[in-house]
């Protein structure tokens, strides 16, 4: 870490214990931009783990809670009775004039349904079969990345990775594959993420809303073409011909196109750039990994956790709760901090260490608990697995040249460039 990101992390837990805790929103997506987020959680942690916070700083929602502690977390992500998933899983509430239904975002049965029709696609059989695709495709594009110049990789191997993967699965037109990726950025992104023509929300919302059209229309053609064929094993098919998604109307039909698109996209990208920054800034892990290679399970699934793909999750309370001395009202909304729970010190041994040879490595909240468990972790571990199975065939380094530069987002936190240089190759 450089002199002045020192400097900025200083600054930043100045801010947080100074600050008076009433005020602290852990939503503000400055904070993750900037990478300041961790004495907040921390601080909320120690001293008021269920927080609420008046002032969200989103449009017309008002106030909200915030769960920082693993076992607070699991306690609601897993009580499906009392903290429903409907009408959205992030903070703000739709828009009344563009809904997105998706089965995320769905309680029983619907929920249920919904997800049986496309979990298929992620079936053990269907992985044992993407696993060599996965492989061929990580391997050209390792095979064509630059030799001692400065690349971006976030773009060149991260987003390529995963795209083509996504596009795999969903039957997608090849030479559009990158249209996935626009409107998996599109579908999160804030008025000021710099993705719009204007930072104005009137106008950045008009231009969201007119490129998820966009996306919706396209995928409205291929549902078309699927819906007269017999079914396929791809998810559009699978959608098409499903007895509870059948007969889905076009903005349901979006919002589990968005589903799956961020979800399949946004969440493994991060994470396979996040594992090259953390072994850049943990070298001396890097060396395990480089010298046993068995220990390559192990780094994905601590990668996942101290990246933590998806920041939260929200839920809303059908009834009052108490949890941790504190009332939650029916109707009130809660954030459940996955990535403050994967740094509990109370339950993750040595939380803020990147550890591959962590004791009880895949015990994290990034896929969540419950119904709503992530429906592709075990395809997200695999692509992680395999582009670094075939990295460490490649490249006995890879240095990172510069810093990273962060999604402005609290929902997401991921990475929209990370610099770097492969000196040579093996």
């Amino acid at each position: 870490m450089d002199d002045a990101s020192i400097d900025l992390q200083r600054a930043a837990r100045d801010a947080a214990y100074s600050m008076p805790l009433e005020l602290i929103n852990p939503a503000d997506p400055e904070l993750f931009r900037t990478d300041t987020m961790w004495p907040y959680f921390e601080r909320l942690r120690k001293e008021d783990p269920v927080h609420y916070t008046a002032d969200s700083g989103f449009e017309d929602i008002g106030g909200y809670w915030s769960v920082t502690k693993y076992n607070d977390i699991m306690a609601i992500d897993t009580n499906h009775q009392v903290f429903s998933s409907e009408p959205t899983i992030v903070l703000p509430d739709p828009a009344e004039d563009f809904t997105m239904p998706m089965f995320i975002a769905m309680d029983q049965p619907k929920h249920d349904v919904q997800r049986k029709t496309v979990s298929p696609i992620v079936s053990p059989a269907n992985l044992a079969y993407l696993e060599p695709i996965i492989r061929e495709r990580a391997a050209t594009i390792l095979d064509d990345l630059p030799i001692g110049q400065e690349f971006n990789w976030v773009d060149k191997v991260s987003i390529e990775l995963t795209t083509m993967t996504l596009a795999t699965l969903f039957d997608f037109p090849w030479e559009d594959r990158r249209k996935l990726t626009r409107w998996s950025d599109v579908a999160t992104a804030s008025p000021d993420s710099g993705l719009f023509s204007s930072t104005d929300p009137e106008i950045a919302e008009q231009e969201r809303r007119a490129e998820l059209f966009e996306c919706v229309d396209y995928f409205m053609r291929l549902w078309n073409e699927r819906v007269n064929a017999p079914p396929q094993p791809d998810l559009i098919s699978m959608l098409a011909h499903g007895e509870s998604t059948r007969n889905m109307d076009r903005m349901e039909y979006l919002g589990n196109l968005i589903l799956l698109i961020v979800g399949g996209n946004d969440t493994t990208r991060n994470s396979i750039t996040g594992s090259i920054l953390a072994l850049s800034q943990n070298p001396d892990q890097e060396r395990l990994l480089r010298a046993d290679h068995s220990l390559i399970p192990a780094m994905v699934s601590e990668t996942i956790r101290w990246q933590t793909p998806l920041a939260y999750m929200r839920r809303t309370a059908l009834e009052d709760y108490e949890i941790g001395g504190k009332t939650i009202k029916k109707g009130e909304k809660v954030a459940m901090w996955y990535v403050s729970g994967n740094r509990d010190e109370e339950v993750i041994e040595r939380p803020n260490d990147y550890w591959i040879q962590r004791p009880r490595v895949r015990q994290h909240l990034s896929f969540g608990f419950g119904i709503h468990r992530c429906v592709g972790n075990r395809l997200a571990e695999l692509q992680l697995k395999i582009i670094w199975e075939e990295i460490l065939k490649r490249f006995p380094r890879i240095d990172v040249v510069g810093r990273p530069q962060r999604v402005l987002s609290s929902f997401v936190k991921g990475y929209e460039a990370l610099p770097v240089v492969i000196p040579t190759r093996n």
